[in-house]
């Protein structure tokens, strides 16, 4: 490591002082290793990042979305090393960025069971009519509405969930007591650890209508973008309700607003929008069957203490030249071009060896 490495923090998550919106997520320990931090200069989420923003720091811990781009990288050689800070990469193509020499890292496995467990928590609030339960009672209705609001249950009923990635399949263990039949969809392949888990698997039409909630836990891409339309609202049982804590650009929204206007499907629980922070003004709010959080549902003790310490590791891990567990495309990382290890003169004596 030389004597003056940098990081940057995103202002979307932190300030000069190192205070940021999860609290105390332990810069210290960049310290003790003799690694310096600072806060960055406002970078835009959406649209064009000026390098200049990101000049004089060896790595970024990115507290949002960022679209670190690989022709951006290229215009900050110093830069070797990119931290999300949460599980979602949304924007960025880590395999480029591991060609350019960039490593990036996040954190699946300390969000996996907090955001597991903000689904199960929506899920159990929808079956409980907990919204509509809760107005009841603070409104003054309790001798009129008491018991007018019951629930279904989940004992017997179908959860289909969207994506049987580490999430949706550490949601299914937590299902599993519970006596529901889960179903599922699934890029990845994870026949084996569906078949451990009892879960079916099907296809995104069968899992809308054959489910009394369907649970999204899919990851967000350019080619899924927006796949949960009309077409999967109509699918969908009136009886049923549909619950998103993976990203809100996976669903044509419009779309959902009218399912749920019309009485196409019975409710809806959401973590995630599209656009964020969604307006003021958003139709969902004013709806009495939809419970709105700010995708912040997971953001518990527990969670901050273990990405922290994610972050952490790999920042420290990535100053030592040493590549970590949670780097993302790294068959695609070259050590000739890794700019953790490869300075010119290191390359050719790769060469020399090899």
């Amino acid at each position: 490591m030389s004597d003056d490495y940098v990081v940057g923090l995103t202002a979307d998550g932190a300030d000069a002082t190192g205070a940021t919106i999860f609290g105390d997520i332990g810069l210290h320990r960049l310290e003790e290793a003799g690694i310096s931090w600072r806060l960055l200069p406002p970078i835009p989420a959406h649209g064009p990042v000026d390098p200049a923003a990101l000049a004089g720091v060896d790595a970024v811990v990115s507290f949002g979305h960022i679209p670190f781009s690989a022709e951006l990288v290229r215009q900050v050689p110093r830069l070797r090393h990119i931290a999300r800070f949460g599980a979602g990469y949304d924007g960025i193509d880590p395999v480029a960025l591991a060609r350019e020499g960039v490593v990036l890292t996040n954190t699946p496995g300390a969000v996996r069971r907090p955001l597991a467990l903000s689904g199960l928590t929506l899920l159990l609030a929808c079956a409980h009519r907990l919204l509509e339960n809760h107005r009841v009672t603070v409104s003054g209705k309790w001798a009129l509405e008491r018991g007018a609001h019951r629930g279904i249950g989940v004992d017997g009923r179908t959860v289909g969930i969207l994506g049987f990635g580490s999430v949706g399949s550490e949601l299914a263990g937590m299902l599993a007591p519970l006596g529901v039949e889960v179903i599922a969809t699934t890029r990845s392949g994870r026949s084996e650890r569906a078949a451990q888990l009892g879960v079916e698997l099907v296809d995104r039409e069968t899992l809308a209508a054959r489910s009394d909630f369907v649970v999204v836990t899919a990851a967000l891409t350019e080619e899924n973008r927006g796949m949960l339309d009309e077409s999967f609202f109509a699918e969908m049982r009136s009886s049923a309700y549909f619950i998103n804590i993976a990203r809100g650009g996976l669903v044509d929204q419009p779309a959902l607003i009218r399912a749920l206007r019309d009485g196409g499907i019975a409710g809806a629980a959401l973590d995630v929008y599209d656009p964020e922070p969604p307006a003021a003004d958003d139709p969902l709010f004013a709806m009495d069957n939809v419970i709105c959080t700010p995708h912040a549902l997971c953001w518990t003790a527990d969670f901050t203490r273990d990405v922290s310490r994610s972050v952490i590791d790999a920042l420290i891990a990535v100053s030592r030249n040493e590549i970590p567990e949670t780097a993302l495309g790294r068959d695609a990382l070259d050590e000739r071009t890794w700019r953790g290890r490869a300075t010119a003169e290191a390359c050719g004596q790769l060469a020399a060896e090899g």
